[in-house]
Protein backbone atom coordinates (compact mmCIF):
# COMPACT_ATOMS: atom_id res chain seq x y z
CA UNK A 1 0.00 0.00 0.00
CA UNK A 2 1.37 3.08 -0.86
CA UNK A 3 0.32 5.71 1.12
CA UNK A 4 1.16 9.38 1.45
CA UNK A 5 -0.11 12.42 4.02
CA UNK A 6 0.48 15.77 2.87
CA UNK A 7 -1.69 18.74 2.77
CA UNK A 8 -4.77 18.88 0.95
CA UNK A 9 -4.98 19.86 -2.74
CA UNK A 10 -7.38 22.41 -3.55
CA UNK A 11 -8.63 19.88 -6.06
CA UNK A 12 -9.51 17.29 -3.68
CA UNK A 13 -11.92 19.37 -1.45
CA UNK A 14 -15.21 18.08 -2.93
CA UNK A 15 -13.54 14.72 -2.43
CA UNK A 16 -13.05 15.10 0.99
CA UNK A 17 -16.19 16.20 1.83
CA UNK A 18 -17.53 13.33 0.14
CA UNK A 19 -15.70 11.05 2.07
CA UNK A 20 -16.04 13.25 4.95
CA UNK A 21 -19.72 12.49 4.68
CA UNK A 22 -19.59 8.77 3.68
CA UNK A 23 -17.91 7.83 6.26
CA UNK A 24 -19.84 9.30 9.21
CA UNK A 25 -22.85 8.23 7.33
CA UNK A 26 -21.85 4.94 6.83
CA UNK A 27 -20.88 4.65 10.92
CA UNK A 28 -24.09 5.62 11.73
CA UNK A 29 -26.12 3.58 9.41
CA UNK A 30 -27.79 5.61 7.29
CA UNK A 31 -29.92 4.57 4.66
CA UNK A 32 -27.89 7.14 2.02
CA UNK A 33 -24.60 7.51 4.11
CA UNK A 34 -23.68 10.49 1.88
CA UNK A 35 -26.90 12.42 3.31
CA UNK A 36 -24.67 12.93 6.46
CA UNK A 37 -24.86 16.43 7.89
CA UNK A 38 -26.58 17.99 4.50
CA UNK A 39 -25.58 21.80 4.11
CA UNK A 40 -22.88 21.82 6.55
CA UNK A 41 -19.56 22.20 5.35
CA UNK A 42 -16.47 21.45 7.77
CA UNK A 43 -13.56 21.45 5.79
CA UNK A 44 -13.95 23.93 2.83
CA UNK A 45 -13.89 27.06 5.17
CA UNK A 46 -11.13 25.65 7.81
CA UNK A 47 -8.95 25.19 4.12
CA UNK A 48 -9.64 28.71 3.02
CA UNK A 49 -8.18 29.64 6.36
CA UNK A 50 -5.10 28.07 6.12
CA UNK A 51 -4.39 25.27 3.52
CA UNK A 52 -1.85 23.71 5.21
CA UNK A 53 -4.05 23.17 8.45
CA UNK A 54 -5.95 20.04 6.47
CA UNK A 55 -3.74 16.96 5.72
CA UNK A 56 -4.98 14.20 3.23
CA UNK A 57 -4.10 10.47 2.65
CA UNK A 58 -3.14 9.46 -0.65
CA UNK A 59 -3.40 6.05 -1.27
CA UNK A 60 -1.77 5.46 -4.53
CA UNK A 61 -2.66 8.95 -5.77
CA UNK A 62 -6.15 9.08 -4.90
CA UNK A 63 -7.72 10.55 -1.35
CA UNK A 64 -8.48 8.05 1.20
CA UNK A 65 -9.15 10.93 3.97
CA UNK A 66 -8.22 13.65 5.42
CA UNK A 67 -8.13 15.93 8.75
CA UNK A 68 -8.81 19.31 9.98
CA UNK A 69 -5.93 20.81 12.01
CA UNK A 70 -7.57 24.52 14.07
CA UNK A 71 -5.05 26.13 16.00
CA UNK A 72 -6.49 28.18 18.80
CA UNK A 73 -3.19 29.79 19.95
CA UNK A 74 -1.58 27.32 23.07
CA UNK A 75 -4.68 25.12 22.21
CA UNK A 76 -5.24 23.41 19.20
CA UNK A 77 -7.40 20.19 18.23
CA UNK A 78 -8.20 17.77 15.10
CA UNK A 79 -11.01 16.60 13.26
CA UNK A 80 -13.05 15.95 11.93
CA UNK A 81 -10.70 12.86 10.65
CA UNK A 82 -12.48 10.50 7.99
CA UNK A 83 -11.39 7.56 6.18
CA UNK A 84 -12.90 6.38 3.16
CA UNK A 85 -15.27 3.25 4.83
CA UNK A 86 -13.57 0.44 1.64
CA UNK A 87 -9.63 1.61 3.67
CA UNK A 88 -11.14 1.11 7.33
CA UNK A 89 -8.80 -0.54 10.09
CA UNK A 90 -5.67 -0.15 7.42
CA UNK A 91 -3.85 1.87 9.77
CA UNK A 92 -5.02 5.13 7.29
CA UNK A 93 -6.62 7.06 10.56
CA UNK A 94 -2.61 6.28 12.50
CA UNK A 95 -1.17 7.57 9.50
CA UNK A 96 -3.00 10.72 9.48
CA UNK A 97 -2.35 11.51 13.18
CA UNK A 98 1.80 10.91 12.92
CA UNK A 99 2.28 14.18 11.00
CA UNK A 100 -0.88 15.64 13.42
CA UNK A 101 1.24 15.48 16.08
CA UNK A 102 4.16 16.66 14.49
CA UNK A 103 2.39 20.12 13.50
CA UNK A 104 1.18 20.74 16.61
CA UNK A 105 4.88 20.23 18.13
CA UNK A 106 5.54 22.59 16.06
CA UNK A 107 2.75 24.92 16.77
CA UNK A 108 4.13 24.90 20.49
CA UNK A 109 0.67 23.33 22.02
CA UNK A 110 0.11 23.53 25.51
CA UNK A 111 -2.65 21.61 25.26
CA UNK A 112 -4.63 19.28 22.53
CA UNK A 113 -7.92 17.59 22.02
CA UNK A 114 -10.56 16.37 19.89
CA UNK A 115 -14.11 15.38 20.35
CA UNK A 116 -15.11 11.58 19.10
CA UNK A 117 -17.84 8.74 19.84
CA UNK A 118 -18.64 8.36 23.22
CA UNK A 119 -19.34 4.84 22.88
CA UNK A 120 -16.57 3.98 20.16
CA UNK A 121 -14.11 1.63 21.61
CA UNK A 122 -12.19 1.60 18.85
CA UNK A 123 -12.01 5.50 18.15
CA UNK A 124 -11.06 5.92 21.48
CA UNK A 125 -8.27 3.00 21.51
CA UNK A 126 -6.50 4.81 18.59
CA UNK A 127 -6.56 8.12 19.99
CA UNK A 128 -5.33 6.76 23.65
CA UNK A 129 -2.40 5.79 21.48
CA UNK A 130 -1.25 8.99 20.48
CA UNK A 131 -1.87 10.20 24.40
CA UNK A 132 -5.28 11.38 24.40
CA UNK A 133 -7.34 10.61 27.74
CA UNK A 134 -11.05 10.54 27.07
CA UNK A 135 -12.82 12.61 29.90
CA UNK A 136 -16.13 14.47 30.12
CA UNK A 137 -18.92 14.35 27.48
CA UNK A 138 -19.39 17.14 25.85
CA UNK A 139 -22.90 18.00 24.25
CA UNK A 140 -24.54 19.89 21.02
CA UNK A 141 -27.29 21.51 22.40
CA UNK A 142 -29.86 23.60 20.01
CA UNK A 143 -33.06 26.05 20.85
CA UNK A 144 -35.36 27.48 18.85
CA UNK A 145 -34.81 31.10 17.99
CA UNK A 146 -36.95 33.54 19.60
CA UNK A 147 -35.50 36.94 19.65
CA UNK A 148 -35.68 38.66 23.46
CA UNK A 149 -37.60 41.47 23.53
CA UNK A 150 -36.59 44.61 23.91
CA UNK A 151 -33.14 43.36 21.71
CA UNK A 152 -30.30 43.02 24.11
CA UNK A 153 -27.33 46.06 23.61
CA UNK A 154 -24.48 44.01 22.02
CA UNK A 155 -22.27 44.60 19.04
CA UNK A 156 -21.06 42.79 15.78
CA UNK A 157 -17.55 42.27 15.16
CA UNK A 158 -17.95 43.14 11.55
CA UNK A 159 -19.21 46.67 12.56
CA UNK A 160 -16.99 47.21 15.66
CA UNK A 161 -13.62 44.97 15.19
CA UNK A 162 -11.62 44.74 18.52
CA UNK A 163 -9.51 41.61 18.41
CA UNK A 164 -6.83 43.04 21.68
CA UNK A 165 -10.33 42.71 23.46
CA UNK A 166 -10.97 39.37 22.27
CA UNK A 167 -7.35 38.12 22.92
CA UNK A 168 -7.71 40.01 26.71
CA UNK A 169 -10.41 37.62 27.19
CA UNK A 170 -9.41 34.24 25.38
CA UNK A 171 -6.19 34.46 27.36
CA UNK A 172 -7.96 34.96 31.16
CA UNK A 173 -9.98 32.26 30.34
CA UNK A 174 -6.24 29.54 29.69
CA UNK A 175 -3.15 31.27 29.00
CA UNK A 176 -2.56 31.70 25.63
CA UNK A 177 -6.07 30.89 24.03
CA UNK A 178 -6.83 32.88 21.24
CA UNK A 179 -9.57 32.40 18.52
CA UNK A 180 -8.60 34.98 15.99
CA UNK A 181 -8.39 33.11 13.22
CA UNK A 182 -12.26 32.17 14.03
CA UNK A 183 -13.07 35.28 13.79
CA UNK A 184 -11.20 36.15 10.65
CA UNK A 185 -12.95 33.03 8.95
CA UNK A 186 -16.28 34.06 9.24
CA UNK A 187 -15.86 37.54 8.40
CA UNK A 188 -13.46 37.13 5.28
CA UNK A 189 -15.43 34.51 4.31
CA UNK A 190 -18.96 36.06 5.27
CA UNK A 191 -19.95 32.85 7.19
CA UNK A 192 -21.59 34.53 9.96
CA UNK A 193 -20.78 37.19 12.69
CA UNK A 194 -19.17 37.57 15.92
CA UNK A 195 -21.33 38.81 18.80
CA UNK A 196 -19.77 40.64 21.34
CA UNK A 197 -20.87 41.96 24.97
CA UNK A 198 -19.40 44.76 27.11
CA UNK A 199 -18.87 45.75 30.11
CA UNK A 200 -18.44 49.41 30.14
CA UNK A 201 -15.27 49.75 27.75
CA UNK A 202 -14.50 45.49 28.82
CA UNK A 203 -15.34 42.75 26.98
CA UNK A 204 -17.51 40.43 28.32
CA UNK A 205 -18.20 37.83 26.00
CA UNK A 206 -17.70 36.74 22.62
CA UNK A 207 -19.24 34.05 20.66
CA UNK A 208 -18.61 33.65 16.79
CA UNK A 209 -21.36 32.78 14.90
CA UNK A 210 -21.97 30.34 11.55
CA UNK A 211 -25.04 31.06 9.97
CA UNK A 212 -27.30 29.37 7.69
CA UNK A 213 -26.18 26.66 4.25
CA UNK A 214 -22.38 26.65 3.55
CA UNK A 215 -21.03 27.12 6.92
CA UNK A 216 -20.36 24.64 9.76
CA UNK A 217 -24.14 25.75 10.54
CA UNK A 218 -25.85 24.12 7.89
CA UNK A 219 -29.69 25.17 6.26
CA UNK A 220 -31.92 26.94 9.14
CA UNK A 221 -28.87 27.43 11.65
CA UNK A 222 -26.82 29.52 13.39
CA UNK A 223 -24.31 27.68 15.43
CA UNK A 224 -22.13 29.14 18.05
CA UNK A 225 -18.33 28.18 16.72
CA UNK A 226 -16.92 29.06 20.17
CA UNK A 227 -18.21 31.30 22.76
CA UNK A 228 -16.79 32.83 26.03
CA UNK A 229 -18.36 35.22 29.12
CA UNK A 230 -16.97 36.33 32.50
CA UNK A 231 -19.84 35.94 34.51
CA UNK A 232 -23.27 33.96 34.12
CA UNK A 233 -24.87 37.66 33.34
CA UNK A 234 -22.64 37.99 30.31
CA UNK A 235 -23.28 34.48 29.03
CA UNK A 236 -26.75 35.50 29.19
CA UNK A 237 -26.60 38.47 27.08
CA UNK A 238 -24.42 37.22 25.00
CA UNK A 239 -26.58 34.06 24.53
CA UNK A 240 -29.15 37.27 23.47
CA UNK A 241 -27.72 38.21 21.17
CA UNK A 242 -26.68 35.14 19.33
CA UNK A 243 -30.41 34.28 19.55
CA UNK A 244 -30.84 37.77 17.80
CA UNK A 245 -28.15 37.61 15.19
CA UNK A 246 -30.03 34.32 14.12
CA UNK A 247 -33.21 36.17 13.89
CA UNK A 248 -31.91 39.13 12.01
CA UNK A 249 -30.82 36.28 9.42
CA UNK A 250 -34.01 34.44 9.44
CA UNK A 251 -32.79 31.14 11.26
CA UNK A 252 -35.09 28.86 13.05
CA UNK A 253 -32.15 27.24 15.64
CA UNK A 254 -29.29 27.98 17.26
CA UNK A 255 -27.07 25.31 18.05
CA UNK A 256 -24.08 25.20 20.79
CA UNK A 257 -21.49 22.58 21.86
CA UNK A 258 -20.64 22.52 25.90
CA UNK A 259 -18.24 19.78 27.69
CA UNK A 260 -20.22 18.75 30.83
CA UNK A 261 -17.23 19.51 33.18
CA UNK A 262 -18.22 23.57 32.53
CA UNK A 263 -20.90 23.00 34.96
CA UNK A 264 -22.19 25.98 34.88
CA UNK A 265 -22.00 26.98 31.15
CA UNK A 266 -24.34 23.38 30.22
CA UNK A 267 -26.61 24.29 33.13
CA UNK A 268 -27.40 27.71 31.81
CA UNK A 269 -27.94 26.34 28.06
CA UNK A 270 -30.24 24.05 29.86
CA UNK A 271 -32.26 26.57 31.72
CA UNK A 272 -32.49 28.44 28.31
CA UNK A 273 -34.57 25.84 26.41
CA UNK A 274 -31.60 24.10 24.79
CA UNK A 275 -31.93 20.44 24.77
CA UNK A 276 -29.34 18.11 23.89
CA UNK A 277 -29.00 16.43 19.66
CA UNK A 278 -26.06 14.50 20.20
CA UNK A 279 -23.13 13.71 22.35
CA UNK A 280 -19.82 12.56 21.97
CA UNK A 281 -16.32 12.60 24.41
CA UNK A 282 -13.36 15.12 25.05
CA UNK A 283 -10.29 13.36 24.81
CA UNK A 284 -7.10 15.70 25.70
CA UNK A 285 -3.57 15.54 25.63
CA UNK A 286 -1.77 15.48 28.24
CA UNK A 287 -4.88 14.62 30.21
CA UNK A 288 -5.58 17.70 32.18
CA UNK A 289 -8.25 19.50 32.64
CA UNK A 290 -7.31 23.02 29.81
CA UNK A 291 -10.55 24.97 29.97
CA UNK A 292 -12.99 22.28 30.78
CA UNK A 293 -13.28 23.30 34.08
CA UNK A 294 -16.15 24.49 36.26
CA UNK A 295 -15.59 28.14 36.22
CA UNK A 296 -14.73 28.20 32.38
CA UNK A 297 -18.17 29.54 30.54
CA UNK A 298 -17.02 28.48 27.64
CA UNK A 299 -19.18 27.10 24.32
CA UNK A 300 -17.66 24.85 21.90
CA UNK A 301 -17.37 21.48 20.98
CA UNK A 302 -13.78 20.33 18.86
CA UNK A 303 -15.66 18.98 16.10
Amino acid sequence: MNLAIRPLAEADLPAADRIYRLAFGTYLGLPDPTTFSHGRDLIRPRFVADPECVLGAYLDGELAGSNALTNWGSFAFFGPLTVRPDRWDQGVASRLLEPTMEVFARWGIRQAGLYTFAASIKHVRLYQKFGFWAQHLTMILSAPVEPPAPAPQHTLFSATPDLASCRELTNSIFDGLTVEREIHTVRDQKLGDTVMVWEGSRLAGLAVCHCGPGTEAGPGACYVKFAAARSDAALDRLLDGCFTLAADRNLLRLVAGVNTARHAAYRRLLDRRFRTDIQGVAMQRPNLPGFNRPDALVLDDWR
